[in-house]
């Protein structure tokens, strides 16, 4: 029997679209548009930077909203789209953390600071998340560990304002600059740049979310179809077990 495929004709698509624009943002960003007055060509690691950020919080966002819509519904559905989406969104907080840091040395002349706010409060937003990871592997009842995990995901998203506010609430406490898209300094074609790659980390954050919601759906099947193998198994033994207590001849050698 064939596996069934975790692609499709529209994730095919996603996937072509994805490729195709991270060759144009190396494209552009590598090499078509100027360095920074400022920070010379270390600019270029926005065009990664910021996309993963965005990456980061819609999977953490999306996330939620399908662990509500699970505590509301019982929809397993929407538990494999929390579970897809986070994971995702871990991935990309991990490298926004590592793109963070490399920007910061030659710029704040340090790759980590405990004092900065935005860096300790990304941190801690994705190793709460890394919780819910870790969480969604306990191996407890399905919809005991669902919920949890849910609970886990909606409540973590307090951290996502804080994270994205921090360097305004707390401007005498951190290193990191404003925004980059609002701070109006972005030349055209820096910004048409950044713009495509944070579109295209969007794309590529679809992409690897429905692929991944897949593996896991198909997974759960996998365990749907073992327990219920497993169960139907015993009771085969138990049924033969009292059959052949029933035609068991008695001690004497006389049926009774």
């Amino acid at each position: 029997m064939t596996p069934n495929p975790t692609s499709s004709s529209t994730t095919r698509n996603l996937g072509i679209v994805t490729i195709l624009g991270l060759g144009l943002v190396v494209l552009l960003g590598g090499f078509l548009t100027e360095p920074d007055d400022l920070m010379g060509d270390l600019v270029r690691i926005m065009y990664v930077h910021v996309p993963a950020a965005i990456m980061t919080y819609t999977g953490f966002v999306v996330g939620a909203i399908a662990s509500g819509f699970y505590l509301w519904k019982r929809s397993e559905f929407a538990d494999l789209v929390a579970h897809a989406a986070i994971e995702i969104g871990v991935i990309s907080g991990v490298l926004l953390i590592l793109t963070g840091a490399i920007w910061g040395e030659p710029t704040w002349g340090t790759y980590w600071s405990w004092q900065d706010v935005r860096l300790v409060s990304t941190l801690v937003l994705v190793l709460l998340y890394v919780g819910y990871l870790a969480i969604r592997q306990l191996p407890v009842d399905h919809h005991v560990r669902a919920r949890r995990s849910a609970v886990i995901a909606i409540a973590s998203t307090i951290m996502i304002p804080i994270v994205r506010y921090s360097v305004t609430w707390w401007s005498n406490r951190t290193l990191h600059q404003e925004a980059s898209l609002t701070d109006g300094k972005l030349e055209d074609l820096t910004l048409f740049t950044l713009m495509v790659a944070i579109v295209i980390g969007l794309v590529a954050f679809a992409w690897l979310t429905i692929h991944r919601f897949r593996v896991l759906w198909l997974e759960q099947q996998v365990d749907n179809v073992g327990l219920a193998g497993a169960i139907a198994e015993r009771r085969a033994e138990a049924s033969t077990g009292v059959e052949a207590a029933v035609t068991a001849p008695s001690a004497n050698g006389d049926p009774s």
